[in-house]
């Protein structure tokens, strides 16, 4: 039976300039953190073929400087003189060979150079940046034209498909744009008018020097959400000079990187700006393509149909799921695994300067590390257990699967998910169903015997011939114990978020860290009523300059406390990326947070302890939360241990020091490789 296309409008030809794409994703600019690793650009060409062979059309790279000023950090990857040519072919043909189109993105950093040798249209420090950028002269303004144009050739001769201008998100041409940042007074600053010549110039001279069969990809800040970003009309009046310069198609930039809004994590709803690219629909000439929290081939069908923009683009999915687009059209897209928008491997890898991966497939940018396909031969038949069907069991379960293991998956609830089930409840957390719905179906599709319900029995596990056993059972609450802590006001975090307790109106969260953040957030949610949108003050009417108003979000009807036993910020050691989000948050709710904690006891007056600044302080509560942390769980372990089987711990199981979802995925693919080519060795041998 002919596959039904769920997505006419998805997968429909499209014209960019002399390309025709098949459909009309393209997979945007993703900095990966492999740009300046060495060997680094082999494994993009990996990364990127792998992409176009899983159905992507058109792939933009991650940010490649046009000069020494312009990298990100030290040592940021250029293209920028002809010897730099030879590595970017490697990408160009790899991706190339199997039938796609690629173009790279030429982004100066401007004042966002980590580097002390940072420039910008003035003289003003970032207020994320230590470093003050040297104002541009005159002269250094055209050179810096000139190496655009230089590396957009360059780009050409190395197999480019085209370029793609970064104007967005706070970047030098932004800078330029943008009068709070532009304090000159010569020909670049002042008007409006003389503000934007910096990139209509570079895009007008960027075509005269290629040519008109060269792609050339405009990313336009259409809402900076700064205070002095661009107004509507300056946007509308900037996207009809660029299509005039040459441009063949504008893509939409949102926010510039020291915008106090979310704009990409997960808590920013499916496609939440594209109602920004719908505003611009129509009044230019050249396809305009929507982006941010794109993720679903179902939202992407949707923002197409109701005329939001005339194609999409999504980065971050692309590595949780490379067949993402092929999976659409064959109709299977309940198999894709869905980007969830956490940030914790990709961009908080990347800004640590790390290599970027993805929590829900590690594989990402590893794919060289851990497909081997003589592994999968020799593992045929040999029978393993797995006990425990939170993230680390599931993800072993599928892996050793993959590799050619008779797997049986012991799951003592009604449902997989462990943990994951959990944090689903936290707002803006309901990615996670996704992530549980996709090893559900990989579990399936894989044949692994999924027992429910199913308590594992360390005689039933030996009678059953299992050859190894791996022990995913996961952590309990760890307990907290003061004098009063046995209270009937003190519960567990977990039987909170399952509604098993009811929480009253004055609330003691004892632990401030990844679950007391979350919980907090549970509790607090009440304030948020507006909606993402009036909650972060983000005008959708887009009347206002930046397209900032007032915030609607209210203080929080509970009165909640987040307590932490060690000195410093309660959060400091939240994602990079996403921290701010969750203390911003937490502190506009009225969530008071203390940091330097030593608890005393719990009566009848309330909960005691003592402050590092403010001494000894009495709060009243009626509830008090313990988010103090996890313990192993893995009852089995005694019992296995004299079995003669061949044990293995992941996960809380082994460890919960530290233990999140990204770490447990993690481990269920190495213990599967690892158990895979032991196997492996002891046939050989």
């Amino acid at each position: 039976m002919p596959k039904i296309n769920k997505f006419p409008l998805l997968f429909s030809p499209i014209k960019l300039g002399s390309l025709t794409l098949s459909n009309r994703v393209i997979m945007g600019s993703m900095h990966t953190g492999l740009e300046e690793e060495k060997g680094g650009f082999k494994h993009l060409a990996r990364f990127y073929a792998d992409r176009v062979k899983g159905g992507v059309a058109l792939i933009v790279t991650g940010g490649i400087s046009p000069n020494r000023a312009g990298v990100t950090i030290f040592g940021g990857a250029r293209l920028s003189n002809i010897f730099h040519v030879a590595k970017h072919r490697v990408i160009t043909n790899a991706v190339k060979s199997e039938g796609g189109n690629i173009v790279m993105q030429i982004l100066h950093a401007g004042r966002y150079a980590y580097t002390p040798f940072n420039v910008a249209p003035s003289a003003i420090k970032a207020p994320i940046n230590r470093f003050k950028p040297r104002a541009l002269s005159s002269r250094g303004v055209e050179r810096t034209i000139k190496d655009f144009v230089k590396t957009a050739v360059l780009a050409k001769r190395a197999g480019y498909s085209g370029v793609e201008v970064m104007g967005s998100e706070g970047y030098l041409i932004n800078e330029f744009i943008a009068s709070e940042t532009n304090h000159r007074t010569d020909k670049w600053g002042g008007s409006f008018e003389n503000r934007i010549q910096f990139p209509k110039d570079i895009v007008r001279r960027i075509r005269e020097a290629v040519g008109p069969d060269f792609l050339i990809m405009y990313r336009l800040s259409m809402l900076d959400l700064v205070v002095g970003g661009s107004s509507w009309e300056e946007v509308e009046h900037l996207a009809k000079d660029i299509e005039i310069a040459g441009a063949d198609v504008i893509n939409t930039g949102i926010g510039w990187h020291e915008a106090r809004i979310p704009t990409i994590a997960t808590m920013v709803p499916r496609g939440g700006f594209a109602f920004v690219t719908k505003r611009l629909m129509g009044k230019v000439g050249i396809p305009l393509i929507t982006t941010n929290r794109f993720n679903d081939p179902v939202d992407c069908e949707k923002a197409l149909k109701d005329g939001c923009s005339d194609m999409i683009s999504m980065a971050r999915p692309f590595l949780a799921d490379p067949n993402l687009m092929k999976k659409a059209q064959e109709g299977e897209s309940e198999k894709i695994n869905t980007c969830i928008g956490c940030n914790q491997a990709c961009l908080d890898h990347v800004f640590k300067r790390k290599a970027a991966s993805c929590l829900v497939n590690p594989r990402a940018c590893e794919e060289n590390k851990w497909f081997d396909a003589s592994i999968q031969a020799s593992s045929n038949g040999k029978k393993v257990a797995v006990v425990g069907g939170g993230p680390a069991g599931m993800s072993c379960a599928s892996e050793l699967a993959s590799l050619g293991f008779e797997v049986t998956l012991f799951e003592q609830s009604h449902e997989l998910g462990g943990q994951f089930n959990v944090a689903k409840l936290i707002p803006g957390k309901n990615e996670f169903q996704a992530t549980i719905r996709h090893f559900s179906s990989r579990l399936l599709d894989l044949g692994v015997d999924v027992r429910l319900n199913t308590k594992a029995d360390a005689e039933q596990l030996k009678a059953e011939g299992y050859s190894d056993v791996v022990l995913a059972s996961g952590v309990l609450p760890r307990s907290w114990k003061i004098p009063g802590s046995d209270r009937p006001e003190v519960v567990n975090y977990l039987d909170v978020l399952r509604g098993k307790v009811s929480v009253g109106e004055r609330v003691a969260i004892v632990g401030a860290g990844g679950i007391g953040f979350d919980v907090a957030d549970f509790l607090t949610h009440d304030s948020d009523s507006e909606g993402f949108h009036k909650s972060w003050g983000i005008d959708k009417n887009l009347s206002e300059r930046g397209g900032l108003i007032s915030s609607a979000r209210t203080k929080s009807k509970r009165s909640v406390h987040l307590l932490q036993r060690s000195p410093g910020k309660p959060g400091a050691k939240l994602g990079k990326t996403t921290g701010w989000i969750h203390r911003m948050t937490l502190r506009e709710r009225g969530v008071n947070m203390w940091g330097g904690i030593t608890y005393s006891r719990l009566d009848n007056e309330g909960l005691h302890l003592t402050h590092l600044e403010k001494g000894d302080v009495t709060l009243k509560v009626d509830t008090v939360v313990v988010c103090t942390g996890q313990t192993p769980f893995a009852p089995l372990l005694e019992e296995l241990k004299s079995s003669g089987l061949n044990i293995s711990l992941i996960g809380g199981a082994a460890n919960c020091r530290g233990l999140d979802a990204q770490r447990a995925i993690r481990e269920g693919l190495k213990l599967a490789t690892e158990l895979a080519k032991e196997l492996a060795a002891n046939v050989s041998a």
